[in-house]
């Protein structure tokens, strides 16, 4: 007999975090629920060595059982933060070692097992063994199925004969024992005041639920529990219903396709080193030593009189900020240079040279006052370039990604940094993509060194007086707040608010949490209305604002008040830079008390100004400009405001009627379409009926025909190339839509439709960061580049420049790409941040 191993895969993740002690990465990274899967998964391989791999999931959509009781699951606590950051990686490495993911939507994992063992049943050649953390498969067990539950003391192997010594019932009775008993997890009601004994005591003696209520009347049974079985006999049926698993979910089934063709060890290296799990990497024989350097050739000093004895055209350079070591490498020799940086630029000017993270090695080489900016391959970048799908761009991974070795510590860094060049320097031009690397991220770090160097001044006292201002309101709240819970509480503690909203208050119950119930923001923005429930979500952005913006700003802010985020250029799988420590691309916008924040960023000093220009709806200009519509072309060309025309279009009225609600409705289609929603999302958006979400997107594509035609298409093209590309030639790879979870696929399609344009986007903005940066100091003005928040970008000038600045920005923003319609730029300067809009 051949063997499926067939795992429900939400129960084992969130079995291993809570089974296993907290870990996590030198990063920060938890990884104690990702461990713990891979332990429990590995196990099972070894010990069964399976034919077949299959691991199931939840998904968030409602299932044919909440279609049933409302109350299904209400109960649940929503996943904590520290699990739900491990949750995708522990389903990356359940396929690493093999195992086949399916979700179904409108089914739970337990149903996709229980078909699977009714297939395999059925084929008659392969026996089944279910790994899960709960005990509702336990039901599935017969000669053919097997069941490995996982509790805290270890597995233990259910078959017929070892459930039955347990429970003095056969598995397919186990149904009708939940049915009675209930089961508070999963909110299924049951009986009420039936438990687990009385539950298998009754079934034991009766054989099954109906037969226990057609003999129920002359029952040898106490009258409490007569009355309880008799009352609850609705409940009973419904929780019976719930209980059992449904074994015949539509599910194509081949079991060719789950075949388990055993680890992916190459992944399983770069993912394991990642992740720090050393033990794994030891235990699936993955820290065999290949390295790329055979022979690390012997070290050469050299002193500053004789760097010109380096001849070779490229080099690969590498240095050590700590103690001003520079490692450079000729594809021969390997010299080693610690002395006076001036000279060893001198020596760079002219050749080819390589590095890992060139924007960090300018500002480095800046701060000891050189302003070299002349590398030429960044194999970071290059790295990027090539896949900006992956997780990390650290040389460790992609050594081990690109050249198919270990890591060696001991091996210089600009020997694995010339090897990489080689390697990753065919694979952007194989893709098509030399001119994304070469013209775009190559320059473009320059840039943004330039601007993380310079820094975003902020009002260091006005901020501390919008701090104080936010201590005042959050005190009035809090007041407010304790007259409506009639006393004193710690508003931030979960538990005594909990205890203050739902039982002095009596507030509508909602999901619990180990603490009780949860008080999170979605459950109050459910609550909106009752007066201490406004007050307390007001409360909690009021203190937000304090603690992350005015306190974090303020303690970021160097000597001369100047906060200097970093720009990730590897953060985004479109493309688009990422801001961190601090993140300034997030300083709050949608409500007057976050803008208001925006005061406090600030010009160097009094005789300078803020030039804010922000691309209109870019977008949508690509989205007319690739897919050729005719229809959105002639909208933008005639200058009027396209969501009006969009809702003129759509709703069949003029555009002198086009009411602000119709206006709104149109433009969440405009970028709803975009991002492919479906009539669903798009009727919770706007909180119409999900018929009428399906109008308005028929509506809009008969409209624009040829942006129907471009998406379709689009997807068509993903599909047969697994990536799509930006007007520039950008790829980016969607391994989503080779996935058997058609969640999966449809979020892949999702990508696809999307990328192509937020990535040209992205293309755009960072040639206007390249070309505005280069003419501001050809114009040697007081101006410079300071920040880009997406589709926006800021610039610090001296007042006496500051009209030439502006014309600057506005022409090479708007000609930055030819486009069939123009693109246009909203334009504003003013002494704050705050005053620029």
């Amino acid at each position: 007999m051949k063997k499926l191993l067939a795992v429900d895969g939400n129960s084992i993740i969130n079995r291993a975090f809570y089974g296993i002690r907290p870990l996590s990465t030198s990063d920060g990274l938890p990884t104690n629920a990702i461990y713990g899967t891979v332990s429990i998964l590995a196990k099972h391989i070894e010990a069964l060595k399976p034919d077949y791999c299959v691991i199931a999931y939840d998904i968030k959509e409602p299932t044919f059982r909440h279609e049933m009781y409302d109350k299904y699951k209400a109960g649940r606590r929503p996943m904590p933060d520290e699990l739900a950051a491990q949750f995708d990686t522990a389903k990356e490495c359940a396929e690493i070692l093999g195992f086949v993911p399916l979700s179904i939507p409108g089914y739970e994992a337990d149903d996709i097992l229980g078909t699977l063992a009714r297939a395999a049943a059925e084929d008659g050649r392969i026996e089944t063994y279910i790994v899960t953390g709960d005990r509702d498969s336990l039901q599935l067990i017969d000669r053919n199925t097997t069941v490995l539950l996982e509790t805290n003391s270890g597995t233990v192997k259910y078959d017929t004969r070892k459930f039955i010594e347990t429970y003095g019932i056969r598995p397919e009775q186990f149904i009708d024992v939940k049915a009675l008993m209930g089961d508070s997890s999963d909110n299924i009601p049951g009986v009420p005041g039936i438990g687990e004994k009385t539950a298998l005591k009754l079934i034991s003696e009766f054989g099954s639920l109906d037969a226990l209520y057609e003999k129920l009347e002359a029952a040898a049974l106490t009258p409490s529990v007569k009355n309880k079985l008799a009352s609850g006999k609705e409940s009973a049926m419904v929780s019976r219903r719930l209980a059992e698993i449904n074994r015949n979910v539509p599910l194509e089934i081949r079991f060719d396709d789950y075949t388990h063709k055993g680890i992916d060890r190459e992944r399983a290296k770069v993912l394991f080193t990642r992740l720090e799990f050393a033990g794994f990497i030891k235990r699936f024989g993955l820290d065999e030593r290949i390295t790329v350097v055979e022979e690390i050739p012997e070290t050469i000093e050299i002193g500053a009189d004789k760097l010109n004895d380096i001849t070779s055209e490229k080099i690969a350079f590498d240095c050590s900020e700590d103690d001003s070591l520079f490692m450079i490498y000729d594809g021969t020799r390997l010299y080693r240079y610690e002395g006076d940086i001036t000279p060893l630029l001198e020596m760079l000017s002219g050749r080819q040279v390589i590095c890992h993270d060139c924007k960090k090695l300018y500002k480095f080489l800046s701060k000891q006052g050189c302003h070299w900016r002349g590398c030429t391959l960044d194999v970071m970048l290059a790295a990027y370039v090539a896949n900006s799908g992956d997780s990390s761009f650290e040389l460790p991974r992609l050594v081990i990604e690109y050249l198919g070795c270990s890591y060696d510590e001991n091996v210089p860094a600009a020997i694995y940094i010339w090897r990489l060049a080689e390697v990753l320097g065919r694979a952007v031009e194989e893709s098509g993509q030399s001119r994304i690397l070469r013209e775009i991220e190559m320059p473009l770090a320059a840039v943004l060194a330039d601007m993380e160097l310079a820094g975003f001044k902020i009002d260091r006292d006005g901020m501390r007086d919008y701090g104080r201002q936010l201590d005042l309101a959050a005190r009035e709240l809090e007041e407010r707040i304790y007259y409506y819970a009639g006393g004193q509480f710690n508003i931030n503690s979960p538990k005594q608010l909990s205890e203050i909203l739902f039982v002095r208050l009596g507030l509508p119950k909602s999901k619990k949490t180990k603490t009780g119930l949860s008080t999170n923001a979605e459950v109050l923005e459910k609550l909106r209305g009752y007066p201490i429930i406004d007050e307390i979500l007001d409360y909690r952005k009021v203190t937000k604002l304090k603690s992350t913006y005015v306190e974090g700003l303020l303690r970021e802010a160097d000597g001369s008040s100047r906060v200097h985020t970093n720009f990730k250029q590897t953060g985004t799988a479109t493309g688009r830079l990422s801001s961190t420590e601090p993140n300034l691309q997030n300083i709050p916008v949608r409500t007057e008390l976050g803008r208001e924040l925006r005061r406090f960023f600030v010009p160097g000093s009094h005789d300078y100004l803020l030039i804010d220009a922000d691309y209109s709806q870019i977008e949508l200009r690509l989205l007319a400009n690739i897919s050729g519509d005719e229809n959105m072309i002639r909208d933008f060309l005639s200058g009027a405001d396209i969501h009006t025309s969009t809702a003129a279009t759509v709703f069949g009225v003029s555009p002198e009627d086009v009411t602000p609600e119709l206006r709104k409705r149109a433009k969440a289609v405009n970028f709803g379409i975009m991002y492919g929603i479906g009539e669903y999302s798009l009727s919770q958006d706007l909180g119409i009926s999900v018929a009428a979400a399906k109008r308005y997107i028929e509506s809009y594509l008969a409209s624009y025909p040829k942006i129907d035609a471009y998406l379709k298409n689009t997807i068509k093209k993903a599909y047969e190339d697994g990536f799509v590309t930006t007007m520039f030639g950008r790829r980016r790879y969607i391994p989503e839509l080779k996935a058997q979870n058609r969640n999966l696929r449809s979020f892949g399609e999702r990508v696809a439709m999307n990328s192509p344009i937020q990535g040209s986007a992205a293309d755009i903005i960072k040639i206007a960061m390249i070309n505005v940066h280069k003419r501001l100091r050809e114009s040697v003005i007081d101006a410079r580049l300071i920040l880009q928040v997406h589709d926006e970008l800021l610039i610090e000038a001296h007042k006496s420049c500051a009209a030439e600045a502006q014309q600057i920005l506005r022409e090479e923003m708007e000609r930055a790409a030819t486009l069939r319609v123009p693109l246009l730029v909203d334009i504003s300067s003013g002494a704050s941040w705050y005053d620029c809009k």
